[in-house]
């Protein structure tokens, strides 16, 4: 299990000196680099699930720790803080953070940013999937697609949180930024059912 902390502008250094070399070839083929896209929504955790329920025996990920199986990366980004604060009902100008509220926020990032990867972990050791955790810091549509090219990942898989095209238009959508912006094949999750409605 590996986590490393990538800052938006500098992180294709750390990224690439990870990941230079191509996969290690395991009876004649190619180990398979799966990348899951992770927030604190119920949607991201559904795409975890649904590609360990699913992708495990495709891909090939095996019990064994160190087995010949794939390379599953659960990646997290966080939003960059803002050290200005523009107040919401006020028409008084912005105000600057302290650095104690600064460093109160990152602080705060960081123990959201472990809880949540130590869920998704749990998840894949659960499941015998050796994986491991990459956070960075950046806008997470750009992140995403930055990380899964440099990375040469195979195969990318995201939630969908089901939005209609006038709500995704207004507040965005990263997976149908991915999908339309990344170099590898992308499978979108949607939400099941029960939860959609």
């Amino acid at each position: 299990m590996e986590k490393e902390t990538v800052p938006g502008g500098s992180g294709s250094a750390m990224l690439q000196s990870k990941e230079e070399e191509e996969p290690k070839m395991t009876d004649g083929k190619k180990k398979m680099k799966v990348m899951v896209a992770i927030d604190e929504s119920a949607e991201s955790f559904n795409a975890l699930k649904w590609a360990l329920d699913n992708l495990y025996g495709i891909v090939g990920f095996t019990p064994e720790a160190g087995g010949g199986g794939g390379i599953l990366t659960i990646v997290h980004v966080q939003e960059p803080f803002q050290r200005f604060v523009l107040p919401a009902l006020s028409t008084s100008s912005a105000f600057y953070a302290t650095s104690s509220m600064v460093e109160s926020v990152r602080k705060s990032q960081e123990e959201n940013s472990a809880a949540l990867l130590s869920r998704a972990l749990q998840m894949c050791k659960d499941k015998m999937v050796k994986a491991e955790s990459l956070v960075l810091e950046g806008d997470p549509k750009d992140m995403i697609c930055q990380s899964a090219e440099q990375m040469h990942i195979d195969l990318l898989v995201v939630g969908s949180r089901g939005l209609g095209k006038i709500k995704r238009a207004f507040l965005g959508s990263v997976s149908d930024y991915c999908a339309h912006h990344t170099v590898c094949p992308i499978i979108i999750v949607k939400p099941p059912k029960e939860q959609h409605e």
